[in-house]
């Protein structure tokens, strides 16, 4: 595998991560219904994963890339910090643009009345997963051990956020069917987001760090923004929040194993 190219593995691995959320999702059709407290600590163990990710497999990486190419401790922070911010930033303008909605917070973006509540619910999904499949191909330019604990935690994070999709979307109208056929879709998203990353660290080295952090930004975003708002409602505070660091622990645990 270390011999393959970048972009080869870093979409072969977002795939894998991106089909876990259909895997996540098979619950479904045999359960219908998942209290709101159960679809809270699916969403909050997933955030805890990507939060995880982000520090220990993008932000951490990316400021010892650039000291092992010769700059300084605060030189890497400064890089990191900066491509964290653009990260975020970026996620920021297309949640200000693309309409969609989110189970919890309602619309968001641009209005646009000929697109469905479920269509919504998609491309607020999208914009979720696209993130995380980016930050699987940038990790793979890092790396393979990297891309593969990356890989293994957007997977296993996706488990949990498949069947808490799902089941928000029965809760929505959906058939069992039409709940897991979208939440496979959705997951589907990461291979592209994982292709883009892996390609532009593939053609242009100096931009590895930045893309980490990249990366990092926009999960970061996504967590803040769009999971912890979902998740801190009814009185479920307690319950996601120690979700959320169960998530964190397995994510750190698994980073170390791959090293």
């Amino acid at each position: 595998m270390e011999a393959w190219p970048v972009w080869l593995i870093g979409s072969l691995g977002s795939l894998a991560a991106g089909l876990a959320t259909g895997v996540g999702a098979l619950p479904i059709l045999v359960r219908a219904e998942w209290s709101a407290a159960a679809r809270a600590m699916m969403l909050s163990i997933a955030a805890g994963v990507m939060l995880g990710a982000t520090v220990f497999s993008l932000l951490l990486p990316s400021i010892a890339i650039v000291q092992e190419a010769g700059g300084s401790e605060a030189r890497g922070v400064l890089v990191a910090s900066c491509g964290l911010l653009l990260g975020a930033l970026a996620i920021w303008g297309l949640n200000a643009i693309v309409p969609h909605e989110h189970f919890v917070k309602g619309r968001e973006g641009i209005d646009e009345p000929a697109l469905g509540r479920t269509w919504l619910f998609v491309l607020a999904i999208t914009l979720h997963n696209f993130p995380e499949g980016m930050s699987v191909g940038v990790a793979y330019g890092a790396g393979v051990p990297t891309g593969l604990a990356v890989t293994a935690g957007m997977a296993l994070q996706n488990l949990p956020e498949g069947l808490a999709v799902a089941a928000a979307l029965m809760v929505t109208g959906a058939t069992r069917g039409r709940a897991f056929g979208i939440a496979l879709l959705t997951g589907l998203v990461e291979p592209i987001g994982g292709l883009v990353g892996a390609l532009a660290v593939s053609f242009v080295e100096a931009l590895l760090p930045w893309a980490l952090a990249f990366a990092a930004g926009a999960m970061l975003f996504v967590i803040s923004g769009e999971v912890i708002p979902e998740t801190h409602r009814a009185g479920l505070e307690k319950r996601a929040t120690f979700s959320l660091v169960v998530g964190f622990v397995v994510m750190m645990m698994l980073d170390v194993l791959f090293a």
